[in-house]
């Protein structure tokens, strides 16, 4: 399979603290891999190091990377499809005159964004949300349309921080259901932080264990659920997967 996300011996310090140290993992296409470890361990670090050749990360974004977040970061006195509408915006190619003179082709692109945007939502199953404030989504229903302005962008590779964070067992399951889905029905190759371990380990193709800034593990889930220094830092003696 081809490789779409190569990281080779990244380190970042803060001051005199040492958050990632010589890091090296790779994504492949069609994967859904993930990146677990304890508080500390520098996974959030790693995601915040979206940086490509000197690019700054809305370039980034149109080349077809795109993220959510740790903290949930959504624009609350917005609508659920606004919020959508703004990750759309990296695909839209009308300007400032545009917009004032309201063309032809501006008309039809913001008709354009509207449907796609209604569509993503379909598929994240928070449609029927599609006028709400999203300050008055319920928690699971922020963190699926943090997914849905993400999945606006067109990325073929997602970068997920933390999604289940805060979900009962019933919405867990069901972000596994949509993550599944976004991988299998739109070719998306999947990289998540998680702490979820039965979600971690129903999903994952690959798991990657970080400690102290350091890969320490790397491996299918039963490699992983195996590994006696994951299961003795990480895992626990009694993990149930």
């Amino acid at each position: 399979m081809n490789t779409i996300l190569e990281v080779n011996d990244l380190s970042m310090d803060f001051g005199g603290l040492r958050a990632l140290d010589h890091l090296d993992l790779n994504v492949v296409e069609g994967e859904i891999a993930a990146v677990i470890g304890p508080n500390g361990a520098g996974k959030t670090t790693f995601f915040n190091c979206k940086k490509i050749n000197g690019l700054k990360p809305n370039r980034i974004t149109k080349k077809g990377m795109a993220r959510t977040f740790q903290n949930i970061r959504l624009f609350s006195n917005m609508t659920v499809l606004e919020n959508v509408m703004i990750g759309r915006h990296c695909r839209t190619s009308s300007g400032i005159v545009s917009a004032i003179l309201r063309g032809r082709s501006t008309i039809k692109e913001e008709k354009d964004v509207v449907d796609f945007s209604y569509n993503i939502l379909k598929k994240t199953g928070i449609s029927h949300l599609v006028n709400e404030f999203a300050k008055n989504l319920p928690y699971g229903a922020q963190r699926r349309l943090e997914i849905a302005r993400a999945m606006a962008t067109e990325p073929f590779l997602l970068l997920l921080d933390e999604p289940a964070a805060g979900m009962n067992p019933r919405e867990s399951r069901e972000l596994d259901e949509l993550i599944t889905r976004l991988r299998d029905e739109d070719n998306i190759s999947i990289l998540m932080i998680e702490h979820d371990m039965k979600l971690v380990m129903s999903l994952s193709d690959r798991i990657f264990v970080m400690d102290y800034g350091r890969k320490i593990a790397e491996g299918t889930p039963s490699d992983i659920i195996k590994n006696p220094v994951v299961i003795k830092a990480y895992l626990g003696e009694d993990i149930d997967a």
